[in-house]
């Protein structure tokens, strides 16, 4: 039985192997696609800044027994990889090529995702309903700024 503790640990680790797929050609494929578009250089801050958010969200999540620091993790996990992950694909989709991310947020977002709210709602033992609200209220931004870039060519942020 894998915890959310042990699943924290992995979070850095995907993050990264995520922006090393997407890195190459992820700034030509949104700017193919929205307007304002963004520079190599923000697409790298953005990044850092989320890579620096998740390390800190692994940290706290290993460290800690409380069920309010792992909540905090599955908001993190459920904006950052589950919303980002399901991005990619629909995106992939819709637009009938690659999206630069889809296969590590295919194969690598959503299961850790998964398996990291499930070991969350298992350890917590909170009532599910407030998993799934802390869950979809993390993912919000993260759906409303995809569905902005593949639907509506434009940006949430």
């Amino acid at each position: 039985m894998t915890t959310t503790r042990a699943l924290a640990l992995a979070l850095p680790v995907v993050f990264i192997l995520h922006v090393v797929e997407e890195a190459p050609y992820f700034v030509t494929w949104f700017n193919s696609l929205v307007t304002p578009q963004i520079s190599q250089r923000l697409f790298l801050e953005v990044n850092a800044a989320g890579f620096v958010i998740t390390l800190a969200v692994a940290l706290c999540v290993s460290l800690s027994r409380e069920p309010l620091i792992a909540l905090v993790g599955v908001a993190w996990v459920s904006f950052l990889m589950l919303a980002n992950g399901l991005l990619h694909v629909v995106a992939t989709v819709v637009h009938a090529r690659y999206c630069p991310g889809v296969i590590t947020g295919m194969f690598l977002y959503l299961p850790l995702s998964f398996l990291f709210i499930r070991a969350a709602a298992r350890e917590t033992r909170l009532p599910a309903i407030v998993i799934a609200a802390v869950a979809f209220a993390g993912a919000t931004p993260m759906i409303i700024h995809g569905y902005l870039i593949v639907f509506r060519g434009s940006r949430l942020f």
